[in-house]
């Protein structure tokens, strides 16, 4: 596939300094989620920088949809409000005293009339869940709030691609899953994104490629299976692979499993034991998904189903869904990693509702239709409202 971004064999030295980057080539795919991955000082920072133009490469060359870039005045002015970057500190990148001043610096400074930029901000906000918060002073915000702050502010420049150097740095657990579910959002919405991690953990589950860096070189780039797997390679980055394929290793070596394809969820795993252990999968009465859209759902319709003890959990998936759920005060047990613990849920027999709204309506969907295809377990994926069709076992149920 044709790069959106590329950078060929860049070289760079920091004044008085080591050389950060030695012939570093990655290439960026339109509409993917890709990890930059090593210890502190493999790089990564450097070649993010390189991306939209705050550093150019001492040799070698970053190309843009194929070009080259220039580093004029005007040229990185169009790449920057193409390639946003969000930095490892919101508080280096948040500079006005309101919310609303801060995310409106970037499409104001684009020229956008007063209309067009208070549309950028308001869209940007709600897609990063601050709705209401515009007139907030940025430090009386949490960590995870001035991070949604600083990529609301990039969002406003309508980015085609994202770059974030240690999203879920300082942020506490909960805090992390949010910011990685948003940028699944965004890619759901037609973003690429990029990203600089140490947590092998989070890269392996998140990611469509992982480039695996140390001293300024990239010693691979590949699916997260492939570059998770090799050890040498590993070694080599000072890094450690992820427990999940930790313990699927073991379970191989003690002849629990057999090998396969390795497992990045706690569902597919769970998938991969029963398969092998009872040598098929239960076919019992699975539960039903629920997914409601809350932009087009009352609360009221909501709380019936809880009330009628038709679902017996309820998650939601996204900011404007989540914000919905707290205004209409739906209690949430799920919060991340919604639909694959909706999935589990179903097949123990418990139903479950999603509520979600936009484009991850129709992923939940693919996601439960793919995992109904892939594992021959089919489940129910049932619209609340609306005149949509379900992707199920028997006949499609229409509401």
């Amino acid at each position: 596939m044709t790069a959106l971004l590329e950078t060929r064999d860049v070289r760079y030295r920091y004044p008085h300094g080591p050389e950060a980057l030695r012939g570093a080539s990655i290439r960026i795919v339109q509409g993917s989620k890709t990890a930059l991955v090593g210890p502190n000082g493999a790089g990564k920072s450097t070649l993010l920088l390189m991306l939209n133009g705050m550093i150019r490469p001492d040799s070698g060359e970053v190309l843009f949809e194929g070009r080259s870039l220039s580093y004029d005045a005007r040229s990185l002015r169009e790449l920057r409000r193409r390639v946003g970057f969000v930095f490892q500190n919101p508080d280096v990148q948040i500079i006005a005293p309101t919310v609303e001043q801060d995310v409106a610096f970037g499409p104001a400074n684009l020229g956008l009339p007063p209309d067009g930029v208070k549309r950028a901000v308001q869209d940007a906000l709600a897609s990063v869940g601050l709705s209401g918060c515009e007139k907030r002073p940025p430090h009386h915000l949490s960590g995870g709030e001035k991070k949604r702050v600083a990529i609301a502010g990039i969002l406003a420049m309508n980015p085609d691609l994202l770059v974030f150097d240690e999203p879920t740095s300082s942020l506490d657990p909960a805090s992390s899953e949010e910011i990685m579910e948003l940028l699944d959002e965004l890619v759901d919405a037609g973003r690429t994104i990029v990203i600089s991690t140490h947590d092998v953990e989070l890269a392996y589950r998140w990611a469509d490629t992982v480039v695996l860096m140390e001293q300024g070189m990239v010693l691979a780039s590949g699916s997260p299976g492939d570059a998770f797997s090799d050890h040498a390679l590993l070694r080599a980055a000072r890094l450690k692979p992820p427990w999940v394929l930790d313990l699927y290793n073991e379970l191989i070596l003690r002849n629990v499993i057999e090998r396969g394809i390795p497992p990045k969820s706690v569902l597919e795993f769970t998938d991969l034991i029963e398969r092998n252990t009872r040598g098929h999968l239960p076919q019992d009465e699975p539960g039903r998904v629920y997914v409601c859209d809350a932009d087009a759902t009352g609360g009221d319709e909501i709380r019936a189903l809880i009330g009628a003890g038709i679902v017996d959990h309820v998650g939601a998936m996204g900011s404007r869904a989540k914000e919905f759920a707290n205004r209409e005060v739906i209690l949430l047990d799920f919060t991340y990693g919604v639909i694959d613990k909706c999935i589990l849920k179903a097949l123990i027999g418990e139903s479950s509702l999603i509520i979600t709204t936009g484009g991850m309506i129709d992923h939940v969907h693919r996601r439960i239709r793919e995992y109904s295809l892939e594992s021959g377990r089919m489940l129910a994926a049932i619209p609340l409202g609306g005149r949509r069709e379900a992707q199920m076992s028997g006949e499609p149920i229409v509401w």
